[in-house]
């Protein structure tokens, strides 16, 4: 069983404090774990609500998740979430993974589909002994009754979704298959995120939508990764940052300044929190909540 000492971030969520999560990759090398650690040990006098580990795409990082997630959950004062996903993975190998969570005090989870090796936008195809929805993952886990269940959400739908209202039809069932948050794919307009969360209630539904947060760095890399997930970098954001091209320094800041503006426009208009892509660094996230006049 999974320690039942660990908060659960459904129940953290839904407590009312706003909440501040931070999102790390397990690393490919010892330079990158290095990295990691320090990255973890600069946003932890913060005092996150949680921090997540991805999962990597076809399952390829399974041990570094399990140990990762296992390490911040011993060494550090952080509730660590452990991502999972359907992908190359039988129901019993999925089942394996969540016993080495619980054995390392895992209680928190986040369950996803996931992509196929080729990416996002590649077609789908389950594995034998495995799962083709997140839905019915969700519905394993949440049978053991010893995780606190996170689920993806997409702002502007799922790249596979045949609509949005489709794609929210998704999510309510991820919820009533047990899941108790979501946290959305980046994006870059307020409007889409509130617009998700309406859709979502008029569904009858009030599971807590958590924005996930990505500065725009490198507009190239950004763009590149938005035509993957679908998350459309809209023409007046490339045009402010675009103005400062040939000055890395004043399109970083520009990112920054950008992203602390939308994470105000969501807080201002009744999101739960603030969940920070940080691709295991932390100055970006350290400079949005500088911005935003929330030091540690």
């Amino acid at each position: 069983m999974a320690n039942t000492q660990a908060p659960r971030i459904g129940d953290l969520v839904r407590a009312g404090e706003r909440s501040f999560s931070f999102e790390f990759f397990p690393p490919k090398d010892e330079a990158g774990e290095e990295q990691l650690w320090q990255a973890i040990r600069e946003l932890e006098p913060y005092r996150p609500t949680f921090v997540s580990v991805t999962y990597g795409a076809g399952g390829s990082t399974r041990d570094s998740t399990v140990r990762i997630t296992g390490r911040i959950a011993a060494e550090t004062t952080m509730t660590p979430m452990a991502h999972l996903t359907c992908v190359a993975h039988t129901e019993a190998e999925l089942t394996g993974v969540l016993d080495s969570y619980a054995e390392v005090g895992i209680g928190n989870v986040m369950l996803l589909r996931g992509d196929p090796q080729e990416g996002p936008r590649a077609p789908w195809a389950p594995t034998k002994g495995g799962f083709t929805y997140a839905q019915e993952l969700v519905e394993l886990v949440h049978a053991r009754g010893d995780f606190s269940i996170g689920v993806a959400a997409f702002p502007e739908g799922h790249p596979s979704a045949e609509s949005l209202d489709r794609d929210a039809d998704v999510l309510v069932a991820k919820a009533r298959a047990g899941a108790e948050f979501a946290v959305t794919q980046m994006f870059f307009r307020a409007e889409d995120y509130f617009a998700l969360v309406e859709r979502v209630r008029a569904r009858g539904v009030d599971l807590p939508i958590l924005p996930g947060i990505m500065p725009i760095l490198n507009l190239g890399n950004i763009r590149r990764q938005g035509e993957l997930i679908g998350t459309e970098v809209p023409a007046s954001v490339v045009e402010r940052i675009s103005a400062h091209d040939g000055d890395p320094a004043a399109m970083r800041a520009a990112g920054i300044a950008l992203a602390a503006e939308l994470c105000e426009e969501l807080l201002d208009g009744g999101a739960p929190g603030l969940h920070f892509y940080t691709l295991n660094r932390s100055k970006a996230t350290r400079e949005i909540f500088s911005a935003l006049n929330m030091s540690v």
